[in-house]
């Protein structure tokens, strides 16, 4: 199985909801780093799984749609408590969209709010 992955950081702000978790509950900014990793058995015709700079392009896009927003006033987030692993869902969701590689098996978004702590959200293609 090959794999490849492409990170990018942002900073953003949210607070969390439905719940008493002190200073959580406050808004407040996190460094997020996100990563996002595509699994697949076989490579194309170039020797690629799937291109990087078309990663790249989607996960820079996809980057800037929460870069310096609070995620709570984001309609993507309607509902939601703005946990990590929500995060992780949606920003799969939209990579997932963006790319139309044949040859991928699954695909994992992480993302790290600190230097300690991260979720992840993995799904087959």
């Amino acid at each position: 199985m090959y794999s490849v992955a492409v990170r990018r950081d942002f900073i953003a702000n949210h607070f969390l909801t439905g719940g008493d978790w002190g200073p959580e509950n406050e808004n407040h900014a996190h460094h997020y780093v996100v990563e996002t990793r595509f699994d697949g058995p076989k490579l194309d015709q170039h020797g690629y799984l799937v291109d990087i700079c078309e990663i790249e392009d989607a996960l820079n896009a996809i980057v800037e749609q929460y870069r310096d927003k609070t995620l709570n006033q984001l309609a993507v987030f309607e509902g939601l408590n703005p946990s990590l692993e929500h995060f992780a869902r949606l920003i799969w969701q939209n990579m997932a969209y963006q790319l139309k590689s044949t040859n991928l098996k699954s695909m994992t978004v992480r993302i790290w709010e600190n230097d300690i702590a991260w979720a992840a959200y993995t799904k087959d293609l």
